[in-house]
């Protein structure tokens, strides 16, 4: 079976990057340690598939990191982390197939996170599963489906999301749209979907609220991952007079979307939830400079010799431009849950939720709790706009565009949470 080939290759990749000298490679030789499963579910071929291969490139070296300090101590000894893939093509009914496959090749976390859907189903299925196979409980870590549901009504004491979601997205970046004082027309514009039905929903709100001025011109969905010409939105948006655009578009969908605008000829600004990576620079070119702004949990020109030391360590292992897009979020993520296992002793599902309840982890400078009452990372936020490279506060470019983005606000995680209507169900142990 491929996901049974993805495994070997992976563990076979690991071993051959941490070299030969390693105890992390000297235990995974060894057939007494069974290494801890974790299982990547994600759109690895498709239209999204450059989103997918970006966060493998992220937790493959996250793993990397942990396995070359000789992995994780538990109870039965050091055992070593080892990354299995899973691709779901995307498809929701695809991601539920992947999860029943990666429990039965020993996977206890699952790691998932393009697309708010599947997160939601992978919720709905785990809670389901752990109930009526408490011998196989698995643990659901999310790094991207930010869909604020997930985390209020729809929360489960088996999922832990680790990125900002939709709602703290949107206020940090209405802090900078409340001070474009020159904003009298705005075009919202989504995909069609959960997580796109939250980012608008939320941005009419926060709009009337902050800036009832302003006039929303357009209000509108498109299908996910389907649209591969934009231009008749574009021309729509142009049409409207719109002086910007706000988007949670990601992947193809966002790169189409603001290439399509730029060749129709649209000069206004971008606020965005992922402007800052996967195409969109090198797509829009000097049209978006001073014009496209992104809202990460960390930004490359932070300035900080951390951040910058930290960057620089991730493009020396992905030193193709097109390897680039780093995620500090997930780093986060990988080293909340090694606390977690050292802390349980071990694997399993029910003690490393209580243990991840507690995770408290610091790298490169950016410290992140886990909130127990809704398993909402807490951490900072950053604001950038979209600059050439060399200019001030602009170090580094995205995927060797020749563009960067300049952090223009830094959030505090204080700042950055927002409340929560989460009633955990806590299951009896």
């Amino acid at each position: 079976m491929s996901h049974l080939l993805h495994r070997r290759a992976a563990l076979g990749a690991m071993q051959s990057l941490l070299g030969a000298g390693s105890p992390a490679l000297a235990q995974a030789r060894t057939p007494a340690v069974e290494p801890i499963r974790l299982a990547l579910i994600e759109s690895l071929s498709g239209p999204f598939a450059n989103t997918g291969e970006a966060v493998h490139r992220n937790l493959v070296w996250a793993v990397e990191r942990v396995n070359a300090r000789g992995g994780v101590r538990t109870a039965g000894g050091p055992r070593p982390l080892e990354l299995l893939r899973f691709d779901n093509k995307g498809q929701t009914e695809e991601t539920l197939a992947m999860l029943r496959a990666a429990i039965d090749n020993g996977a206890r976390v699952v790691l998932q996170g393009n697309s708010s859907s599947a997160a939601a189903a992978l919720i709905d299925t785990i809670d389901k599963h752990n109930a009526r196979d408490p011998q196989r409980r698995v643990l659901f870590l999310n790094y991207s489906a930010v869909d604020p549901a997930l985390t209020n009504a729809g929360c489960s004491y088996w999922h832990f999301r680790f990125d900002a979601h939709a709602d703290m997205r949107m206020t940090a970046l209405m802090q900078l749209l409340q001070e474009d004082v020159q904003l009298a027309r705005i075009y919202l514009i989504g995909q069609d979907y959960s997580f796109g039905h939250a980012v608008l929903r939320e941005a009419r709100q926060q709009l009337a609220a902050r800036r009832p001025d302003v006039a929303i011109v357009g209000d509108e969905l498109h299908p996910v991952g389907r649209v591969k010409d934009f231009m008749p939105y574009a021309v729509k948006i142009k049409a409207s007079g719109a002086q910007a655009v706000l988007t949670g578009n990601w992947g193809n969908d966002l790169t189409l979307l603001v290439k399509a605008a730029r060749d129709a000829g649209f000069d206004g600004r971008f606020y965005t939830f992922y402007g800052n990576a996967l195409g969109v620079p090198a797509a829009i070119g000097d049209a978006g400079i001073g014009k496209v702004v992104a809202v990460a949990d960390w930004l490359p020109n932070l300035p900080t010799p951390e951040s910058a030391a930290f960057y620089r360590a991730f493009r020396q292992r992905f030193p193709r431009p097109q390897d680039d897009y780093v995620h500090l979020r997930m780093q986060l993520m990988i080293e909340a849950l090694a606390q977690a296992i050292e802390r349980a002793g071990g694997d399993d599902a029910a003690m490393l939720a209580q243990a991840l309840e507690q995770a408290d982890v610091t790298l490169a400078g950016q410290r992140g709790r886990m909130r127990a009452d809704d398993h909402q990372f807490q951490q900072p936020l950053a604001v950038g706009l979209m600059e050439r490279q060399g200019a001030p506060g602009v170090p580094f470019d995205v995927e060797g565009s020749g563009y960067g983005f300049r952090v223009v606000r830094r959030i505090d995680a204080r700042s950055a949470a927002m409340p929560h209507s989460c009633k955990m169900a806590r299951p009896a142990h």
